[in-house]
């Protein structure tokens, strides 16, 4: 989006140069993305002049081309050939000499040269609008004013304006400063904490009234959910012609191109306010009415740029009694615009959904300085003052007479939203104490009204204008914007205060096992939430009927929402071995979506959750000395993921293991509570699914809900014990089971039978083969034995381990070695 320094200085007044405003911007979040020294004409219309035809002949050997001599005030008259069939001799011209760069209208350059055509020399060009950059008409020269003095420099005569455009790179959720009065409503945000007086001058529009009621038209909204607001007036008896020069200036600065008085000021009020209008040809409205409504499906329009379009049921037009006349808030018609032979108009100012913008506008394949922001939210509480102000300027530009009151839709006016305020979430977000009375500046300055005060809450009123500010968090945002970012110290010290609290911290928690991940030499990734549905096409465990599906999409590679975060991280790991980077310790934090219930868009049907992905693929280390090469494995997966259980406080213990289906995997474990919640799925990813992504090395996937793990945290109660003053045991035992017998099953049976003395149970080797029984494996198990009372005796260790072995035996039919 391009502002200008000249323009924007209407609206504030300020000593501040433009690298110096520039800067500001960008700390304010309206981040400039390049400074430009411009002319309101591409070039300046430098070596341009004004000339005068002294003779006019037809040329000897082409009959649409005119040998003429012209006078440039410098000397002997410039033989020049000229194609423009309304040249004639008397006229003042402007005259392109030789050496000259002309800027045309459509981006072309081109420089001037002595030419000889058709046998006759040239020595330089005469001109018309579009050949110089000043517009679209290309029907002959340009024919100026007969008193204008010969050698005038063009760009004294057209008024040119050196500039300085800003390049601002406007965010989605910043519409408020889509305009040069929402760019120095910030600025003067700012510069209010310096000095108070500073204010934002807003165009007077105290002059405005109904000179007559000569004509009407009637106005009815049919949707009025998709038409937040209409306004609207007549103009009649306007003269439609070229723009005077400093409006065309302005237009021209900001590399829009002029089109006539009329639509300019259209254009001058959107690049102004923010606010999108449209100017019907009054002769065009049949029946005198303007009806706001959609079309059947199939519709046939004509848009502006001669595009015939087929329309969709939920596209918003603008109507007559007959026929659409414009997609609203989208683009205009061609047969309802306004041309040079328009006399009378009706100036549509209005509000619309932004959702039935943005989707007309991709259904179209159209994107317009109107639907780029009615897409993201206009001021519904600035149409009457934009439409009184461009009445204004089109009377002063046009002539014309006002000749209908202001007609004015509003069935449910937008008032601003409550927000309320903790001083001491500012406080805590910001890193910072800021004087309550420096707030209070501050938000008066961003028109935010303090509605009440208690005990470090206010109460807060917000302007609809800005779509972007509806929590607690978005005001504290505005708050720093304006304080300044580089106005927060980086503290020397860090205090932390010891809160105690029913509900855990979960962002807390997300830092806690991001920091214990990347502490084991994982690295984070964040995928896009959407993806391809075909991924889904096959998959049992994520059925395809389930896919959240965008209805227009802008690629077929995100059409549809994430069930899982499985294929963003495959994505990511290709990505990755593809440039020779194949050992890979991944995690994301996702949010995945599914649709439940039924294939209807409605909330009920839609389910979102929140979880955790580990993926592990190639080596577990590489050209270490001191370790042995190995690759990753499924162990290592679990030893990780059961890491974060542990370090949340969810007792591993306490949960049970379970084989399980799932066709994500080529064999999956799923962890499961005593209770039944499933906390997290495991395993090596199918092959299958590897193959998609042409990835030919083992990739260990976990999936975790974190949800049910924030849940889980804390239940296990963290007491005090003093450390034992005896000495620990170990015995062993080899112990023959069957293959279906579980390490886990051992560990569960043997903490659950000597809760007093047995401290830890690990298994150390695990055997099968032909020395054996088919069937039986072999667990060589290590159990810790320590009381905390006295030294054990060989008899009451002994007692123990046989207790342990009779009930392994009965359970789980084991036998000792």
């Amino acid at each position: 989006m391009n502002i200008s320094y000249n323009w924007l200085k209407n609206y504030i007044s300020t000593e501040l140069s433009a690298t110096e405003i520039a800067e500001i911007l960008t700390d304010l979040g309206l981040e400039v993305g390049s400074i430009e020294k411009v002319d309101s004409v591409k070039g300046g219309l430098r070596g341009l002049v004004v000339g005068e035809v002294l003779t006019c002949e037809k040329h000897p050997n082409a009959d649409n081309l005119s040998i003429t001599t012209v006078d440039v005030g410098e000397g002997e008259p410039l033989p020049i050939v000229c194609g423009a069939p309304n040249v004639a001799a008397g006229q003042k011209v402007v005259v392109a000499k030789v050496g000259t760069t002309l800027y045309h209208v459509n981006g072309e350059t081109f420089e001037i040269k002595k030419a000889k055509i058709r046998g006759e020399v040239s020595m330089g060009m005469i001109c018309a609008e579009d050949e110089i950059g000043l517009g679209q008409n290309h029907d002959g020269i340009m024919v100026l004013h007969p008193e204008v003095e010969v050698g005038t420099p063009a760009s004294e005569y057209f008024n040119i304006e050196s500039d300085i455009i800003f390049e601002v790179d406007l965010t989605p959720n910043r519409i408020d400063g889509a305009s040069h009065i929402g760019v120095a409503r910030d600025l003067a945000a700012r510069l209010k904490q310096r000095d108070p007086s500073v204010a934002v001058k807003w165009p007077s529009v105290d002059n405005f009234k109904t000179d007559n009621h000569d004509w009407s038209v009637s106005v009815k909204v049919e949707n009025p959910d998709a038409c937040v607001r209409y306004s609207g007036l007549t103009i009649t008896n306007l003269a439609v012609k070229e723009s005077p020069d400093w409006l065309k200036n302005k237009l021209l600065a900001i590399g829009q191109t002029p089109i006539n008085n009329v639509v300019d000021v259209t254009n001058y009020i959107l690049h102004e306010l923010g606010q999108p209008l449209h100017a019907f040809d009054g002769d065009k409205i049949k029946g005198d009415k303007v009806i706001v409504k959609t079309l059947s499906r199939g519709t046939r329009f004509v848009t502006l740029d001669e595009e015939e379009r087929e329309l969709h049921e939920q596209d918003l037009m603008i109507c007559n009694a007959d026929e659409g006349m414009c997609i609203a808030g989208v683009f205009g018609g061609l047969e309802s615009g306004v041309t040079f032979n328009t006399n009378k108009i009706f100036l549509e100012s209005a509000c619309f959904n932004p959702v039935f913008i943005r989707k007309t506008a991709r259904r179209h394949a159209l994107n317009t300085e109107a639907s780029f922001r009615f897409e993201r939210g206009t001021d519904p509480n600035l149409t009457v003052y934009a439409l009184k102000r461009a009445a204004l300027l089109i009377k002063e530009v046009a002539g014309g007479t006002i000749a209908s009151d202001i007609i004015d839709i509003y069935p449910r006016p937008i008032h601003p939203h409550s927000v309320e305020l903790s001083l001491k979430h500012v406080e805590r977000l910001i890193g910072k104490s800021i004087d309550p009375n420096l707030i209070r500046n501050i938000l008066q300055a961003l028109e935010i009204d303090i509605k009440a005060e208690n005990n470090g809450i206010w109460s807060l009123e917000v302007p609809p204008y800005r779509v972007d500010v509806t929590r607690e968090a978005d005001v504290i945002e505005e708050i720093l914007r304006i304080y300044g970012y580089n106005n927060v110290e980086e503290p020397h010290k860090v205090n932390t205060p010891i809160v105690y609290g029913d509900k855990p911290d979960v962002g807390e928690l997300r830092n806690i096992v991001s920091s214990l991940l990347v502490g084991q030499g994982f690295m984070e990734i964040i995928n896009n939430s959407l993806t391809k549905a075909a991924y889904y096409e096959s998959l049992k465990s994520f059925p395809e009927n389930q896919v959240v599906k965008l209805t227009n999409p802008l690629s077929s590679d995100l059409n549809g929402l994430r069930q899982t975060l499985l294929f963003g991280g495959l994505e990511t790991i290709k990505h990755n071995r593809n440039r020779q980077n194949p050992n890979l310790r991944l995690f994301e934090f996702g949010n995945c979506y599914y649709l439940k219930g039924g294939n209807e868009a409605s909330v009920d049907n839609y389910q979102e959750t929140e979880k955790l992905a580990l993926f592990i693929t190639g080596k577990y280390t590489e050209g270490d000395w001191n370790a042995a090469e190995r690759k990753v494995s499924f162990f290592d997966l679990k030893t990780w993921t059961l890491n974060i259980l542990e370090r949340l406080g969810i007792e591993v213990a306490q949960c049970d293991e379970q084989v399980t289906e799932n066709d994500l995997f080529a064999e999956a474990l799923k962890i499961v509570t005593v209770d039944g919640q499933e906390i997290f799925t495991m395993g090596m990813v199918s092959p299958k699914l590897l193959k998609w992504f042409d990835i030919d090395e083992p990739v260990y996937f976990s999936e975790m809900n974190w949800p049910t793990l924030v849940k889980l945290t804390g239940r296990k109660k963290t007491t005090f014990t003093e450390l034992s003053k005896f000495p620990e045991v170990r015995r062993d035992l080899a112990l023959l089971v069957d293959n279906k017998v579980m390490f886990r099953d051992i560990h569960k049976l043997a903490l659950k039978t000597e809760k007093k003395l047995l401290k830890r149970v690990s298994l150390f080797d695990v055997y099968q083969g032909n020395k054996i029984e088919a069937g039986k494996k072999s667990y060589a198990i290590s159990f810790i034995l320590q009381d905390t009372e006295k030294t054990l005796k060989d008899k009451q260790i002994d007692k123990t381990m046989a207790k342990l072995t009779r009930v392994f035996e009965k359970e789980l039919g084991a036998k000792l070695r």
